[in-house]
């Protein structure tokens, strides 16, 4: 299978099924057998209910900021480097990552958190993958902005 658009070729299937799985896996933690999600009971609700939206609130704000250069049939043939590409890297995929991380912030599934450090190695590696994909299209170019720019967190990693 060839990769589209510089994206590993297994990459939209893999997001895929791990939506699948976390949907699943969290639904039934959180809400049905509730195995995992006594740590819960220590921080009440409406601490973690405010802290889940502010997360979810800059997944969106990442999504919408990356999306309409990422997401977009004509891609520019250079490295973008602007807006909230300064920042980080890869903002699409850490808006995925905050996602899944607000839906788990309510419920504190340990499960569902476990699947989601998973999930984050999955995007870890694709983004790798493309990265690679990156710097033999650009070259040096590339390179230079993998050197002063964040992959997920500004200032730290």
């Amino acid at each position: 299978m060839k990769e589209k658009n510089g994206e590993h070729p297994f990459g939209d299937t893999g997001q895929l099924i791990f939506l699948a799985l976390f949907i699943i896996v969290w639904v039934l933690d959180s809400f049905v057998m509730r195995i995992s999600t006594l740590p819960s009971t220590y921080l009440p609700l409406y601490v973690r209910l405010p802290v889940a939206l502010v997360v979810f609130a800059f997944s969106i704000y990442l999504a919408k900021a990356s999306h309409h250069v990422v997401g977009s049939d004509q891609r520019p043939q250079q490295v973008i480097s602007d807006g909230i590409f300064s920042r980080m890297r890869h903002p699409l995929y850490m808006s995925v990552i905050l996602f899944y991380l607000a839906l788990i912030i309510p419920t504190f599934s340990i499960i569902s958190f476990a699947l989601w450090i998973l999930i984050f190695f999955f995007y870890n590696f694709i983004a790798g993958y493309e990265e690679k994909l990156m710097e033999e299209k650009f070259g040096q170019d590339y390179i230079t902005y993998k050197q002063k720019t964040a992959k997920w967190l500004p200032g730290v990693w």
